[in-house]
This record gives structure tokens, C-alpha cells and sequence, in this order.
């Protein structure tokens, strides 16, 4: 089961979406008739696909501590306090690291699109 509600997740969405839409322009046309061209630089997609894995594996950490969170509520004598510890600290220190990526790629972008042109 995947979290829809999460705002990091719609966030990084919105700039995966953002990033694509401007993935094919990568030159400035010099005058009106001339055409934009993509480049076919397949870096781009790798990073898109890092990004999303890196999101998925935040969301499944999440989850796994929800898992073993309501296990230990529930009073499964195979799950111990200490593991469902472990997953939740894991789970949020992955979610920390993933909102400062996020941080550090909005103030990249930001500077870029301030650069003159």
C-alpha cells in the first residue's frame, strides 16, 4: 500500500513533471524561425528514475515501521520493541535526508532560473 497524501511525494511529483516538461529545451533559439532541438541526453531520465527510487524506498521504510508499529500494538511476541525502534528511526532519518535533497534541488533550480540569459 502506497501513501498518496504525503506532501514530499506530491512535491517531488510536481518537479519530476516540471523537469520533463522542460527536459527536450536545452538551447535558446537565436532567432524566431529557428526550432528547438532535444538533445537525447539520457541523463536526464537516469536521474528521474534515481529520484524515484529514492522516494519509493522512503515510502516503503515508512511503511515497513507502520507494519511493525501496529504488529507491536497489536502484542506480536515476534516483533520486539527494539526492532520497531530501528525501522521508525530508519524511516525518519531516510524521510530527513529526502526533504533535504528536495531542499538542495529547489535552491538549484531556483539559481538557475535566476541566471541571466
Amino acid at each position: 500500500m502506497k501513501v498518496t497524501n504525503n506532501p514530499l511525494l506530491a512535491d517531488m511529483q510536481s518537479m519530476i513533471a516540471e523537469m520533463r516538461a522542460q527536459q527536450g529545451v536545452t538551447q535558446i533559439p537565436t532567432q524566431p524561425s529557428q526550432a528547438v532541438e532535444p538533445t537525447g541526453n539520457t541523463s536526464r531520465a537516469d536521474f528521474g528514475a534515481m529520484l524515484k527510487s529514492a522516494i519509493d524506498n522512503v515510502n516503503d521504510l515508512q511503511q515497513h515501521a507502520g507494519e511493525l508499529r501496529g504488529r507491536i500494538e497489536m502484542g506480536d511476541p515476534n516483533v520486539s520493541i527494539a526492532e520497531g525502534m530501528i525501522a521508525a528511526q530508519k524511516s525518519s532519518i531516510a524521510f530527513e535526508a529526502a526533504v533535504q535533497v528536495r531542499n538542495k534541488v529547489v535552491e538549484a533550480y531556483e539559481k538557475i532560473m535566476q541566471m541571466p540569459v
